[in-house]
């Protein structure tokens, strides 16, 4: 993992001007050993937008005024990207509803519509 510093801007009047605050993260994806083939290739597709075309995944991070707790904040920021990235989706199973529903349902309808035939106005002849 590589850390660099700037000067950033926000928070911290005259001393933005002359203190590097601001940390970016980079960490080589294809030359780690702490993942697996299989991991690396969901961290390239799912943070394809933050790997530079040289094999970095690169975070910045520049909401605090000192560099450590940006450093801090870069390494927090990376693994729960990195996390997330790997984190397998669970496959989702369509179910139907029960015939215990379904009838319940009807039951329901019917109701409704017993309900609705008494508000409903009596016609001359209906009677």
């Amino acid at each position: 993992m590589i850390f660099q510093t700037a000067r950033s801007g926000g928070k911290g009047g005259q001393n933005v001007n002359k203190v590097e605050t601001m940390v970016e993260g980079r960490w080589h994806v294809d030359s780690s050993q702490l993942v697996k083939d299989e991991q690396r290739q969901f961290i390239h597709q799912k943070l394809r937008n933050k790997i530079t075309s040289d094999g970095y995944l690169l975070v910045k991070s520049q909401q605090a005024r000192t560099q450590l707790e940006n450093k801090e904040i870069v390494i927090r920021k990376m693994n729960e990207l990195v996390n997330h990235a790997i984190e397998k989706k669970k496959i989702r199973i369509a179910t139907k509803p029960s015939k215990a529903y379904h009838e319940k349902r009807i039951e329901s309808k019917k109701q409704k519509s017993f309900v609705k035939e008494g508000k409903r106005r009596i016609r001359p002849g209906e009677y």
